[in-house]
């Protein structure tokens, strides 16, 4: 069972584990390798601390390399979007692409020498308090193996987004047609003048409906609640820009007038085309139910014109047919499942309670969420996308480095 390695730890030989490997990591495990994992990795190494990264898949940013669709773009411009101690480049546009961003993070781990572990699945992570140490049991490589990694501090970095949310609907096996999640869909190629029918009204689910229209499919978008639309910008400039800057002086509730105000001005009454507003305003619910505003790149005009339709919560799906709450039924070819994702956390860290069962977010809402007990920390779970993210990544890295510096030199646990 003992082995060997000079790369990631030092040779543990554990009585209570059997036929697995056991590697002792002198810094800390991250479990995960999108930008959160990387960020956190490139901020301790910056101060002298390296770290192990896991990753259940075969790349860094598995959901922007394996699960986006073609045409995605930062809904954000790239300095808000930057992670720590490297921008994007100065050529990059305003709002880079899907494949500069993965060009960026891909370059960002190779300037900071990050090489994840990749093919590890994390199955099980719990905090042996016999020791003191995080065991992180994995599944994966060539031969399935698992392995048991040792280490004082322990990173989630699997983020908000690490699970397709699949909602049960009444009659959706019935259906006869393809039914696929967006983290399936690619572009609207393949369902050229096929009725689509995409269920969820986010930014995915907008834009999908946008770009299916791009290829002269008929798309109808399911509108289940109310919902914040703004423009991407106004003015001149972000929308989230704005947003930001105004904060640092007036109260969110004023803020919100403000942005609504804009928004009926550009964008008109979304009211009338099927999209009613919240009675919370944009920011105001962001912070207190972490339901993020819709950024419109153009699928309001679309609606607008006939070519997107718009219908509330679905009732039941039948062979070739769906009919809604409002008593309406239509045929469609294809369902696009626009529904989001989920933490996986509680899936695999045990006996720990930083994370909430229920939605696999810190207990602790940002900016207090990223640190928990006994090494435990967190980040990408801010609500605040990847300026969330760069920011608990920096608070992370110099907290490990004041316990680093503060305990004695991880001993040989032959007792753990």
């Amino acid at each position: 069972m003992e082995f060997v390695t000079e790369t990631l730890g030092k040779r543990v030989h554990d009585p209570y584990v059997e036929d697995s490997r056991c590697i002792l990591i002198p810094g800390p495990i991250i479990v995960g390798s999108g930008p959160s994992g990387l960020a956190t990795a490139a901020c301790l190494k910056s101060r002298g601390v390296s770290s192990l990264i896991l990753e259940r898949s075969t790349c860094v940013a598995s959901l922007w390399q394996l699960k986006t669709y073609d045409r995605l773009r930062l809904h954000l411009p790239k300095h808000f979007c930057e992670l720590p101690l490297m921008p994007f480049p100065s050529s990059y546009p305003t709002y880079p692409t899907k494949q500069q961003f993965v060009q960026y993070l891909e370059s960002y781990a190779e300037h900071f020498g990050l090489k994840p572990v990749f093919n590890q699945t994390v199955e099980e992570a719990k905090f042996d308090r016999r020791c003191g140490l995080w065991r992180v049991r994995t599944v994966g490589g060539k031969k399935d193996e698992t392995t048991e990694y040792v280490s004082r501090w322990l990173v989630v970095a699997t983020g908000e987004n690490a699970e397709e949310v699949m909602p049960e609907i009444d009659g959706i096996v019935d259906f006869a047609g393809p039914i696929l999640h967006t983290s399936s869909y690619k572009s609207g190629e393949m369902f050229r003048e096929k009725k689509v029918l995409v269920v969820g009204c986010g930014n995915s689910g907008m834009e999908v409906s946008l770009d299916l229209c791009n290829f002269n499919a008929h798309p109808s978008l399911v509108v289940r609640d109310s919902v914040h639309v703004l423009p991407q910008e106004m003015l001149g400039m972000s929308t989230f820009g704005i947003s930001t800057s105004l904060l640092k002086w007036f109260p969110v509730q004023v803020v919100d007038r403000f942005l609504l105000r804009m928004s009926r001005l550009v964008l008109g009454d979304t009211d009338r085309l099927g999209l009613v507003r919240p009675k919370l305003g944009p920011l105001e619910r962001k912070i207190k139910c972490g339901k993020t505003p819709v950024l419109d790149v153009g699928t309001l005009a679309k609606i607008r014109s006939g070519h997107i339709k718009v219908y509330p919560e679905l009732k039941r799906v039948m062979q070739h047919s769906v009919e809604f709450v409002d008593g309406r039924v239509d045929n469609f070819d294809a369902i696009i499942l626009a529904t989001g994702y989920k933490s996986n956390v509680p899936m695999w860290l045990k006996g720990m309670n930083m994370f909430c069962e229920k939605d696999g977010f810190p207990r602790k809402p940002f900016p207090n969420g990223w640190k928990g007990e006994s090494g435990l920390y967190a980040v990408g779970f801010t609500k605040l996308g990847l300026l969330g993210a760069a920011i608990d990544a920096k608070k992370i890295a110099e907290d490990i480095e004041v316990q680093r510096n503060l305990l004695p030199i991880l001993a040989h646990p032959q007792h753990c």
